[in-house]
């Protein structure tokens, strides 16, 4: 069933407050769904009923074979309508099947999807100016049913895409508080930390829902051995700046590859900064550190105040830095400024 409107769409058509969205769920005209089955993938559809029907055996909800990915849409300067580094994400999500016995999908179709998705609601995307994006969510789950653990011989892949807002609503980062949370460990040393798997976020949400009571908006996990490396925040990646001008993030096999810091990343080296991946000693190294963000795909870079460990609070200084790179990857991903390294890729937007 098509949910595509039959009128013609324009990027801003839906008449949204563009300005003042935030980042939360909102429903679009449709979303696009592929089938794998028999050893082959359909050729997909559009639907405008955003709930589906599964059975009560399907694999996704007994033992959790689920991936999916999170990347966003922009409406450029030029005025053309863009996605930004979904080839990255493409590769972040095939290691994830990989890794839980999922069939593997063409880069095409993963590109033909969202490219479907977003033309289908071309209303939704935030204008050029508005500060917004279309956020896109491609999940990747084990739909048929079975009694026994193993590989389902089902899949469904969808993509469902909503507009979104900034986390901050003034020029600058707003840094927050954060704690570490010792009573739990996120991911096991060979686990599955490095894949963006469902359960990962499920394992998250009693810690973070404490955290947040006793007045922390973020978590630092350290490793699940020792209890003695920087491993990542709830749902983002940890990166620092240093007084002596690196860019420093753990590197660690339980930690997920997040998109936005390989891209913060490149950015560092191209305003002169050191970029380092290495071990981090929380107790040894911490107190050093200059400035401290959380760096993901919905808010690119939260900047943290202070970190508490017990009685002892660390605190860290501006996000000058921080600040910079933020706004440098926000000026790539509309246009503002050159695509040096070749994230963004165009959406053949129908004229």
């Amino acid at each position: 069933m098509s949910g595509a409107p039959e009128k013609k769409q324009k990027v801003g058509g839906a008449g949204l407050d563009w300005g003042g969205l935030f980042f939360s769920q909102h429903d679009t005209y449709c979303f696009v769904k592929y089938t794998w089955k028999d050893g082959e993938w359909d050729k997909g559809e559009l639907q405008s009923d955003f709930h589906m029907k599964l059975h009560v055996m399907a694999n996704v909800l007994h033992y959790g074979q689920a991936v999916f990915e999170g990347q966003k849409i922009f409406h450029c300067k030029d005025g053309k309508v863009v996605v930004f580094n979904d080839k990255a994400n493409y590769d972040r999500l095939m290691r994830g099947c990989s890794r839980l016995g999922m069939p593997a999908m063409p880069q095409a179709m993963f590109h033909e999807a969202i490219d479907r998705a977003v033309i289908a609601n071309l209303d939704f995307v935030p204008p050029y100016g508005s500060n917004g994006a279309l956020y896109a969510r491609p999940v990747f789950f084990g739909s048929g049913p079975q009694l026994g653990l193993g590989p389902s011989n089902e899949f469904t892949f969808a993509v469902v895409v909503a507009p979104v807002g900034s986390y901050y609503k003034t020029a600058g980062l707003t840094p927050i508080p954060c704690k570490v949370i010792d009573e739990y460990d996120r991911a096991a040393p060979a686990g599955v930390g490095a894949i963006k798997c469902a359960g990962n976020y499920a394992a998250d949400i009693v810690p973070s829902k404490e955290a947040k009571a006793a007045g922390f908006p973020i978590g630092l996990y350290l490793d699940a051995k020792e209890h003695k490396y920087i491993e990542e925040f709830n749902t983002s990646n940890f990166v620092a700046i240093t007084a002596d001008g690196k860019y420093l993030t753990p590197d660690s096999h339980s930690v997920l590859g997040s998109v936005t810091n390989m891209c913060l990343e490149q950015l560092a080296k191209d305003i002169g900064l050191t970029v380092e991946r290495r071990r981090i000693d929380f107790d040894a190294e911490v107190s050093t550190f200059k400035e401290v963000g959380a760096v993901g795909t919905a808010v690119i870079i939260t900047p943290i105040a202070t970190i508490t460990r017990g009685e002892k609070v660390h605190t860290f200084g501006a996000p000058e830095t921080l600040q910079k790179l933020h706004d440098l990857v926000r000026a790539v991903q509309v246009k503002d400024v050159e695509d040096k390294h070749g994230w963004l890729r165009e959406i053949a937007v129908p004229a």
